[in-house]
């Protein structure tokens, strides 16, 4: 970022934080999506909808991936730490224009926090600065926190955990109480038992449960901060936000009200949409009962009660096959489209190579998509 536009994003943010709040003073003025200008100060009108209505509205989504949810560098310069361009409004322009109307931004935190889980000043004032690049197009924004390594779902570790947590939720509700129901919190992102053999497998009812006193945490602590908060739609995730039955089956929303959405992830099939070793050929005879069970499964568990979910992620990796990869995009979507759940692709902006290549956009200035016919395929299954 160059260092005109984080020094004014400095002054601009003027955040004080205490050990376990941080309070804005907000003066200036933020232009709405629909370009009408009004005082931060001022909450903007937020509709009091259940999440079961407000998820209707959403159609399909994109991640920021390994950009605000990369880890190395130090302060802003952590953005582009991971290799990825800084995040520019056109790209999000781009997003808008396509088609998309939900933006994820992941967010690492931890490393942008002092001892006393105060967050730095720039490092939030640079978050809000993309958040509002999806409010001002009129889209649904979803913040999260990702790649955190402090928390770890263990008896021994949960009351620092919740700690931590509280104090960095107190910070996040505070900056955007004023913002409407199109910004949505998200707790957690796949918290699970990292470097164990159960880290992927599920966890155990000890685990899964330390996961559920996470998520209250998260939901008690920005419902009982100000602005509109109290009617902010959450995202709630369980054990590695797993597409496990077992897993969701742990998710507990008995002390929650109507404005929660389950958040879980599903690459799926995973040999083919995942697994950079797997095949590169999508068989609907034989792939699409995983996609099926998926759905299946959300149905019976949420959805038939009136309870909404969202895939936060989902995508198949790069292995130069175009065409199965706009085959396996489709049969997920159609059936995700039927069930009534939002999808949002993982980009993490990788493109070619071994590893997991999740990229669409290329987000060089000016942006453009370097797989269009995917994206033609992701908006022709919402274009009727």
């Amino acid at each position: 970022m160059k260092l005109k536009k984080t020094l004014a994003m400095i002054i601009g943010a003027a955040i004080a934080v205490s050990s376990f709040a941080a309070c804005s003073d907000k003066d200036g003025e933020k232009e709405s999506g629909s370009g009408t200008s009004q005082t931060e100060e001022t909450p903007e009108e937020i509709r009091d909808i259940t999440s079961w209505d407000l998820v209707k509205e959403m159609k399909t989504g994109w991640n920021l991936g390994n950009t605000m949810d990369a880890t190395g560098g130090s302060g802003v310069d952590a953005e582009t730490s991971w290799g990825n361009k800084e995040t520019s409004k056109e790209m999000i322009d781009l997003l808008k224009s396509s088609g998309f109307n939900v933006l994820r931004v992941p967010v690492s935190w931890g490393t942008h926090m002092d001892d006393q889980y105060n967050v730095d000043e720039a490092w939030m004032a640079r978050v809000k600065e993309i958040v509002d690049y999806g409010i001002d197009n009129d889209m649904f924004v979803i913040l999260n926190t990702h790649h955190e390594e402090w928390y770890f779902p263990t008896a021994e570790n949960k009351d620092e955990d919740i700690k931590q947590l509280t104090a960095l939720w107190t910070q996040i509700a505070e900056e955007f109480k004023n913002y409407d129901e199109h910004l949505i919190f998200e707790g957690l992102n796949e918290p699970r038992l990292r470097n164990t053999p159960s880290e992927w497998t599920g966890g155990d009812d000890s685990s899964r449960a330390i996961v559920n006193e996470y998520a209250k945490a998260f939901y008690d602590t920005v419902r009982n901060s100000g602005g509109n908060n109290a009617k902010r739609h959450l995202m709630i995730t369980g054990y590695a936000a797993s597409s496990n039955r077992s897993c969701l089956e742990a998710i507990d929303l008995s002390d929650f009200d109507d404005k929660v959405i389950v958040s879980v992830h599903a690459y799926l099939p995973y040999s083919f949409a995942l697994d950079t070793k797997g095949t590169d050929v999508f068989d609907p005879a034989t792939d699409a009962s995983s996609i099926d069970t998926l759905f299946a499964d959300l149905n019976d568990l949420f959805l038939s009660k009136n309870i909404p979910v969202i895939v936060g992620e989902y995508g198949c990796v790069n292995k130069y096959n175009p065409e199965e990869r706009i085959e396996c995009v489709e049969y997920y979507l159609n059936a995700a489209k039927q069930a009534g759940v939002p999808c949002i692709w993982w980009d993490n902006g990788a493109i070619v190579g071994n590893g997991e290549n999740f990229g669409l956009m290329d987000r060089s200035l000016p942006p453009a998509w370097k797989f269009q016919e995917i994206v033609d395929a992701i908006m022709s299954v919402y274009s009727e």
